[in-house]
């Protein structure tokens, strides 16, 4: 049963690239990998504190031989995939860029990698190749049954630290927030409690995805959790990417913390009184802002992901 399996977490990041005939670029899973013979968007997994733009144009090349440059976040979702052979599934948080080919030459990465060949498909080509579910889904193709996806989602924790190289502890997490606005404008914003990271200054609404669970739900559940507001999801706006090699929260000790944190646009149409279910928790206050007072906060009030989220959003 897959629910047996050791469950696992990642992030990765893929490139959807385009020629000048519309034709995409895909690779083959070689016999390393846990689905030989299928067929994916070039990418791979973000390393602990790279930032994800750097991992789609460090994959690609790897994998295809062509340098690219991102044009933009197309897509972000989660899927979960059983590996029985290994004893394992894997909950994978994939972010899909948009790319373009700056230079190079197609080449195959024959040896000891998790792809084999890189070639060029037109759309109707690429619909009967064994794709990967991910790739189907950011193709705009029916969706492909190449994954054994379990049964369940298996029990695993929120927060998940390992000692990493240099001695400290590190941890990599994917969570989704929300630029959160109603009728009037306002926009909502949650205050950090003391003994977190960041105490004392605005965040997003928001939060860590479950395992199994897509960014977009996650962050509707969140939404209700930490001020009592239902959302409805909007628009991607982006994705950022924050390292703090030393954080210290209520664990007690020094952390090497990675975020990769994707933020939406979410309108509430009917505020609810603003309330906090998880008392104690990482949210101590929750407050509708209106656009005036949002730009007057100083930036060292707020987080860095809610300064470059507010930013997208083009809302000071």
């Amino acid at each position: 049963m897959t629910t047996m399996l050791e469950p696992l977490r990642r992030i990765a990041a893929y490139a959807v690239c385009a020629d000048s005939d519309g034709r995409v670029l895909l690779v083959r899973a070689s016999e390393r990998s846990g689905t030989p013979g299928t067929w994916s968007l070039p990418g791979g997994a973000v390393d602990h504190g790279e930032d994800p733009n750097h991992t789609v144009v460090r994959e690609t090349a790897a994998e295809t031989g062509l340098s690219v440059a991102v044009a933009g976040l197309a897509d972000v979702l989660a899927d979960m995939r059983a590996l029985p052979e290994r004893g394992i599934t894997i909950h994978t948080d994939r972010l899909i860029y948009r790319v373009a080919v700056r230079g190079g030459t197609l080449a195959d990465r024959a040896g000891d990698r998790p792809t084999d060949l890189a070639r060029w498909y037109t759309l109707d080509e690429a619909r009967l190749l064994p794709l990967r579910s991910f790739t189907a889904r950011a193709l705009g193709l029916p969706a492909s049954s190449a994954d054994v996806v379990p049964d369940e989602a298996p029990e695993f924790p929120s927060f998940y630290a390992v000692p990493g190289p240099d001695g400290l502890h590190r941890a990599q997490r994917f969570a989704a927030y929300a630029v959160c606005t109603d009728p009037a404008g306002r926009v909502l914003l949650t205050r950090v409690s003391d003994g977190y990271p960041g105490a004392g200054c605005w965040h997003l609404p928001g939060g860590g995805t479950d395992y199994g669970e897509q960014p977009g739900a996650a962050l509707i559940r969140e939404l209700v959790e930490e001020t009592g507001q239902t959302g409805r999801l909007v628009e991607l706006l982006g994705v950022a990417s924050h390292r703090d090699a030393a954080s210290l929260g209520p664990e007690g000790y020094p952390i090497d913390w990675h975020g990769v944190r994707a933020f939406y646009r979410v309108v509430v149409d009917q505020p609810n009184p603003l309330t906090i279910a998880d008392v104690g928790g990482s949210t101590c206050e929750a407050r509708w802002f209106g656009r005036d007072e949002l730009g007057a906060l100083p930036t060292d009030r707020l987080t860095e992901v809610t300064a470059e989220a507010v930013q997208a959003a083009r809302l000071t």
